[in-house]
């Protein structure tokens, strides 16, 4: 996986890493200040190098990662997982802010089914003031 000249372009390594599903999105993200490089934004055609720290924000998560190896071509999930290091304390906040996250939908009561014709009617009256 290893790429000859010893960089890539950072939307591809994003791609080939997995973070974004197409180049395109990567490239989106990098323009939209979402990927830092070295603690700096970048664009997407950044050369990147091994050792190189990259700071992605994906939804509300953010991914703290040092570059270990380099690829142009997407592979399978356990090869891209090879590419980077995400740092320990990077892992901690995210899985605490997806536990919060996961804490906070418990509380949400979703309905059960559709509603019925008592309820439907409420609803129309509570939309229109009473005018249906």
């Amino acid at each position: 996986m290893d790429h000859q000249q010893g960089s890539v372009r950072l939307d591809k390594w994003l791609w080939a890493a997995r973070f974004f599903k197409t180049r395109a999105l990567a490239a989106e993200a990098v323009a939209g200040g979402e990927v830092k490089v070295n603690r700096e934004r970048a664009k997407a055609a950044k050369a990147i190098r091994p050792g190189d720290v990259l700071e992605v924000r994906i939804g509300p998560y953010e991914y703290v990662l040092d570059v270990r190896a380099l690829a142009e071509r997407r592979g399978p999930a356990t090869a891209a997982a090879l590419l980077y290091e995400e740092r320990a304390e990077s892992r901690a906040k995210r899985e605490a802010l997806a536990a919060q996250l996961r804490a906070e939908k418990s509380w949400l009561q979703r309905p059960q089914g559709r509603p019925s014709k008592r309820d439907r009617r409420a609803i129309v009256r509570l939309k229109h003031g009473g005018n249906r």
